[in-house]
């Protein structure tokens, strides 16, 4: 059972959140239970989190969140899409919702989010998992390569299988078919009047990419001093040594890698993202994480 929450986030933006409860039947969570907050990255929306929400509603409050400009959540023409913006809309959610003490899961764009949270509001964090997120600066020339590949998309897709195809094995920045990427994407479309188009628009996601590629974000990752998984995907974006210096970094850095995933690895390896992720979570109710 997935039940829709509207939240006020900062600048009076309303957002969608989503609570998933393993049936309708399932009696709300109790007051006790621990809380977990899903983040999804740049494009994304609180269903990627489905099947991962799905086992952690097993013994947890589970909470996922369509980010401004997201999914169902409000869109504002001017903004801000800031990275302020994103994170005290993340801290209203907790704090409405009474989340705290909360366990941040956030891929990509999410994960910065978390830790940026974790790092100004340890308060209202107990514990973060970084899903494939560099802490480097990207740089300018990425900013560009993003905007070239925007306009390359075939809009408008005739079928959502379509768009499906094109992302997960036509797009010229797929080097080999890749089923995760292709479903991600294919969720983040919907029906217009013309064809099958993105939910958000791609102007305001290279604002919102904008205020993260020119900037490093180890000073604040530093701060973080909750437990803190960091997880790559083999193939993903974050490589390896950098992910190793992350962990060294974070005064309770934890490290995982999967095989055979890529930047979409809770899509890609759905069974090896839960087996790395589940004795984290229980070592952090445990205290021994």
């Amino acid at each position: 059972m997935v039940q829709r929450i509207d939240v006020t986030g900062a600048d009076g933006v309303r957002l969608a959140a989503w609570e998933f409860r393993e049936s309708a039947a399932t009696a709300p969570p109790d007051p006790g239970a621990p809380c977990v907050l899903l983040l999804h990255g740049l494009m994304g929306r609180a269903f990627h989190w489905a099947g991962t929400a799905r086992w952690l509603a097993e013994r947890r409050r589970v909470v996922a969140l369509d980010q401004r400009g997201h999914g169902q959540s409000d869109r504002p023409a001017a903004g801000p899409y800031t990275r302020e913006a994103f994170v005290a809309d993340a801290e209203a959610v907790i704090e409405q919702l009474g989340l705290a003490p909360v366990t941040l899961i956030g891929h990509s764009m999410g994960a910065l989010t978390g830790w940026q949270l974790a790092a100004c509001r340890p308060d209202l964090v107990e514990a973060l998992v970084i899903c494939d997120m560099r802490a480097s600066a990207l740089g300018e020339a990425s900013q560009q390569e993003w905007e070239q590949w925007f306009h390359r998309w075939p809009l408008p897709f005739p079928t959502q299988d379509a768009a499906r195809r094109w992302f997960g094995e036509d797009d010229p920045r797929v080097e080999r078919p890749d089923p995760g990427r292709g479903a991600f994407f294919a969720e983040v479309m919907h029906e217009a009047p013309d064809g099958w188009r993105p939910l958000f628009s791609r102007r305001q996601m290279l604002t919102a990419r904008e205020t993260w590629v020119h900037d490093a974000h180890w000073e604040e990752l530093a701060q973080v001093r909750c437990p803190t998984l960091v997880v790559r995907g083999l193939d993903g974006e974050l490589g390896r040594a950098e992910a190793q210096e992350m962990v060294r970094v974070l005064p309770a850095g934890r490290y995982a890698e999967i095989p055979d995933a890529g930047h979409y690895l809770h899509y890609d390896q759905p069974t090896a993202w839960r087996a790395a992720l589940e004795p984290f979570l229980d070592g952090v109710r445990a205290g021994t994480p």
